[in-house]
């Protein structure tokens, strides 16, 4: 671990942490302890968290049924209320506290906060794999990320503080929007320039037509995958996100 923090000194890390990772407590304050070391050998991590799990379970108390096309949520008005009261609320300030409770000083917040995202409806189309007809997915209020202003990033990271960022945005047309996480953490870690996009998932990675983990994947191949079907439900948005980051100059 060590010639790795060496070499990311004075970098900027994006560590997308998953819902299903965040579900055992003692594994939360092993990631927390984690970014603490990165924070504390030189290297500034941001932390983008999902929640889809926790977001799921309060829908159910809710009496509100989950639906998701692509990978992505479906997100209605009254859905994207508590998508927002769950990733904002409950979940940020809980990374937060188990980050502080490592002697750092972590902060949440989310793309409403200092103007620091502005998201637009998201336009998304799949591949029916039975016709083969592309169609539009009507996804209500899932966003795109469209503008990233770092200056309270690079704040934050001047002060030796730690963000921990929630994926929900304003659009300029007034509404809340709910943004995938992987794509979320691929915005931020482009607009930052990151050196580095790490996602924290329950799953190995990419896997080929017999289930066979695939190590490595050039973008020309990561979009085949996506067109043909193997890349499909919710790695799908990580691969485009990963292509995305790759294009706008993240190093891997």
């Amino acid at each position: 671990a060590l010639p790795y923090m060496q070499r990311y000194e004075n970098k900027t890390v994006v560590v997308k942490y998953g819902g299903h990772a965040m579900g055992d407590h003692e594994l939360g304050k092993a990631f927390a302890r984690d970014i603490a070391l990165l924070k504390q050998s030189g290297v500034n991590p941001i932390v983008v968290h999902g929640g889809g799990p926790q977001i799921g379970a309060m829908l159910t108390k809710m009496g509100i049924e989950s639906k998701f096309e692509g990978g992505l949520r479906v997100t209605d008005q009254k859905t994207v209320e508590i998508v927002e009261m769950v990733l904002a609320g409950s979940i940020n300030k809980e990374i937060v506290a188990l980050i502080n409770a490592e002697g750092e000083w972590a902060i949440g917040l989310c793309g409403k906060d200092g103007n620091m995202v502005f998201a637009e409806k998201a336009r998304k189309t799949m591949i029916d794999p039975d016709s083969n007809i592309e169609r539009v997915l009507d996804l209500g209020f899932v966003g795109e990320p469209v503008e990233v202003d770092r200056t309270l990033l690079d704040l934050l990271a001047r002060s030796e503080m730690i963000p921990v960022l929630a994926p929900v945005a304003p659009g300029r047309d007034g509404h809340t929007y709910n943004i995938n996480a992987d794509t979320f953490a691929g915005a931020i870690a482009g607009a930052c320039r990151a050196s580095r996009l790490l996602f924290l998932t329950d799953v190995p990675g990419v896997l080929d037509k017999n289930k066979k983990l695939i190590d490595e994947l050039t973008v020309a191949e990561a979009k085949a995958l996506i067109k043909d079907g193997t890349v499909s439900g919710g790695m799908i948005p990580k691969v485009e996100t990963c292509i995305e980051a790759i294009e706008r100059g993240v190093e891997g």
